[in-house]
Parts: C-alpha cells; sequence; structure tokens
C-alpha cells in the first residue's frame, strides 16, 4: 500500500501539496470533528455554513466536490456523507471505504489526503483502520496520505514496523 502518515495538524497538511482533500463526515457530528473541523476552520467556517443552510446534510451516499479556497494546499476536496454514525463496524467502514475509493478514480484523483471514516469520532482505532485499508487492493497502486493525532500515529508505525518485520522473516 502506498501509505503515509501526516499529523492531524494543519501547519503540516501546507507542507506538501496535494491533488485531493477526502472529508467522510457523519450526519452527526456536529460540530465538525478532526480533518473536517479543520479544513472549516481553514475555509472560514465554509463547510459549517453548507451544513446549517442544509445544502449539505453528510446523509449516506452523499458527495460532493468543493472548491479549497486559497487557504488549503489542496487542488479539491471531496465531501462524502456517512449518515449516522450509530452501530458504525468494520463492514460499514470497508463499504464506506470502497465507496470512497470508487468516487476518488472516477474523480482522477492523482494523490489523495484523508482522515479515515470514524478515526476523528473515535468509533475505530487507528491501528484497525489501516488493517482494513490494507486488505484493500486499490489502495496498492493509490499514494494516499492519512492524517491522523499523535496517538493514531504511533499505532500505525508499530503496525507498519510489524508488517515490514514479518515481511523480512
Amino acid at each position: 500500500m502506498a501509505l503515509s502518515v501526516l499529523p492531524l495538524d494543519l501547519a503540516r497538511w501546507d507542507e506538501a501539496k496535494r491533488d485531493c482533500l477526502v472529508l467522510p463526515v457523519f450526519k452527526d457530528d456536529r460540530p465538525l470533528r478532526g480533518a473536517a473541523g479543520l479544513a472549516d476552520w481553514r475555509m472560514c467556517g465554509r463547510l459549517s455554513r453548507l451544513v446549517k443552510t442544509n445544502r449539505a446534510s453528510a446523509e449516506a451516499g452523499e458527495t460532493m466536490l468543493l472548491p479549497p479556497g486559497r487557504r488549503l494546499k489542496f487542488s479539491r476536496i471531496l465531501w462524502f456523507g456517512l449518515g449516522e454514525s450509530k452501530g458504525y463496524s468494520d463492514d460499514r467502514f470497508r463499504k464506506d471505504l470502497d465507496w470512497i475509493l470508487t468516487v476518488v478514480g472516477k474523480a482522477n484523483v492523482t494523490d489523495w489526503a484523508v482522515q479515515p471514516p470514524g478515526r476523528a469520532s473515535g468509533l475505530i482505532g487507528a491501528r484497525r483502520a489501516v488493517e482494513l485499508m490494507m486488505e484493500l487492493e486499490a489502495l496498492d497502486t493509490q499514494p494516499v496520505v492519512l492524517l491522523e493525532d499523535p496517538a493514531g500515529q504511533k499505532d500505525i508505525a508499530e503496525l507498519l514496523r510489524s508488517q515490514r518485520e514479518a515481511i523480512v522473516r
């Protein structure tokens, strides 16, 4: 998997220009959390205004392509509505990620950054999210950057280290 990890810190997002910022959002995540909340802040509340005026709902299956404005170093933003967070499971994570990968592929995204679905709300652990992502063959060829907090970065680093050690043996 062509995977790298960046801190969930806007200052670091600016270090490398990327094609697309992918924002998976639950309908009941208000205020917006994690990467979506930070992007909203950098966009001067534009995402919150879309939600408040019912132009975005985060209903399951909702997808929006948005311009990033001047304050984000992405060419575009893709918003993915995940519906209600209640009962979020590994199966839903797989389905959501498969859907995201399909849309990203159809949009001809060359490289992208994402906070995996459920991470901002703590519904899935960083390590588990990466384990599930590693199951998907589609991610073997797509460069993707995971936006993650320091604790999640540590868990992911340990997982990737153990994967490398297993391959070397």
